[in-house]
């Protein structure tokens, strides 16, 4: 046991070097996006061409305020829409008892897993040089203090949910799902749960609290940092279902990663990877543009279809073959 746990230490160890190396993502995202054009049966393109490393795109202040705030609001999403799944619990009945407390440490690690994913996915989307910051590491790597700094974002988002899924406490899951998928399509709500969480936790860490109106005052954005986030979200989805995996079921990530590679991954490990990756797909869409969040498939987990959810696993595998390489 001893060595197989100083493996998964070594093995962990490389990936955390390469989370935060530039050079590596920016290959990693290029091999991500050739994945995706191969998976949908297309040529792939030219992942930055010259105009990309001058080209700019517009955002705006109130957008780019949503999309680094509601990141825990997707976790949350996510991570009550799997304990649901697995458990057979509503996902309000699974809301409630985590915002009573009354969730296991298993269930709390989870959560805790999908607020790192979703907060990594936006990083690059914000300055790609975020990537670089020592704090952007592994997650079973973490210090105590940050995993609980995003479990905190994470219950932020559930008392704002709770207000509006309460009243669906003795409704079928349908429509709960239905509920939810009304409110991440909502670009008002969207806005409303990121203030929310940015207004709460600011409190919580003894931060001054500046009020502000949020308006439509243009942000450039580079062309460049937007393509190289917007095709690493597989690849932060992979690291997170690789250190779920070591943490609870002692699993090697070489030994995940081949398994990935190979096709022979457990139905039940592959289903959490596709979780993942939905969780840090959606977490990059608001910094792509708010509208992006109306969209069909930006819904919850229970409505995706096949064919959505292989479209995530081509970019996990694809993610798998390159990392297992370095190990």
């Amino acid at each position: 046991m001893d060595n197989n746990n100083d493996l998964i230490e070594k093995e962990l160890l490389v990936i955390d070097s390469l989370l935060r190396n530039e050079k590596f993502s920016i290959t990693m995202a290029a091999h991500l996006d050739s994945a995706y054009y191969v998976g949908v049966g297309e040529t792939p393109q030219e992942f930055i061409t010259p105009e990309d490393e001058t080209n700019t795109f517009q955002s705006s202040e109130k957008t780019e305020f949503i999309a680094t705030n509601i990141a825990g609001f997707y976790a949350l999403e996510c991570g009550i829409s799997f304990i649901s799944s697995n458990s057979g619990q509503s996902f309000v009945s699974v809301l409630k008892n985590m915002l009573e407390g009354k969730i296991d440490s298993t269930e709390i690690l989870i959560l805790n897993r999908f607020a790192n994913a979703t907060w990594k996915a936006s990083q690059p989307f914000r300055d790609l040089e975020r990537i670089k910051r020592p704090i952007f590491m592994v997650a079973n790597f973490l210090p105590d203090e940050e995993i609980k700094k995003d479990y905190h974002q994470v219950q932020i988002a559930g008392r704002k949910l709770w207000e509006s899924m309460e009243v669906l406490a003795e409704s079928p899951q349908e429509a709960q799902m239905q509920k939810l998928r009304s409110l991440l399509q909502d670009t008002n709500y969207a806005f409303m749960m990121a203030a929310f969480i940015d207004s709460a936790y600011a409190a919580t860490q003894g931060q001054l609290q500046v009020s502000k109106e949020w308006n439509d005052t243009p942000v450039l954005k580079s062309m460049r940092s937007q393509k190289i986030a917007s095709s690493l979200a597989g690849f932060y989805a992979l690291e997170s279902g690789i250190n779920y995996l070591a943490k609870t079921r002692g699993l090697t990530p070489s030994d995940v990663l081949k398994a990935i590679v190979d096709d022979s991954l457990s139905e039940e490990n592959l289903q959490l990877f596709a979780r993942f990756a939905n969780a840090t797909w959606k977490a990059g869409q608001p910094f792509k543009g708010l509208d992006r969040i109306k969209r069909e498939t930006f819904t919850p987990f229970y409505f995706l279809s096949k064919p959505d959810i292989d479209k995530d696993l081509v970019q996990i595998k694809a993610a798998a073959g390159m990392l297992l390489q370095y190990l």
